[in-house]
């Protein structure tokens, strides 16, 4: 595992953008993947977007992709997620996650079980 700090969260009105950053300690870091997941009061939390750490590719939930950009930064060892044209119902706790053990193999870039790092999350509230 690896310790996972957020950043960026916030208010905004409705249409704005939010840019939320994740860094990520430890000895050493060769991750699968990192991600994004929001959990909204009173549901579950749900996959926003992930990017393989090897290939840079990446992966977006419906509901958010053309919204948002997840970008890697690995000499960072940091990955960030641009929200822009906000929505209210976006509005979520944010959680940072990573897949330590690395390697390529496959596993579900947008199932919870994959990560076994997480974030303390980051709020981010968006008014209609």
């Amino acid at each position: 595992q690896v310790q996972l700090v957020e950043s960026g969260g916030g208010l905004v009105q409705a249409g704005g953008s939010l840019r939320l950053s994740c860094a990520a300690s430890g000895r050493t870091f060769s991750p699968y993947a990192m991600g994004w997941f929001r959990q909204a009061p009173g549901k579950e939390r749900e996959f926003v977007a992930a990017v393989t750490w090897s290939d840079g590719n990446a992966y977006y939930a419906a509901d958010v992709q053309g919204r948002c950009t997840i970008s890697k930064d690995t000499a960072k060892r940091a990955v960030h997620l641009q929200m822009n044209s906000l929505k209210p119902e976006d509005t979520a706790v944010y959680y940072c996650a990573a897949e330590s053990s690395g390697g390529t193999y496959y596993r579900p870039i947008s199932v919870l079980r994959t990560y076994d790092s997480w974030g303390q999350g980051t709020q981010v509230t968006v008014s209609s």
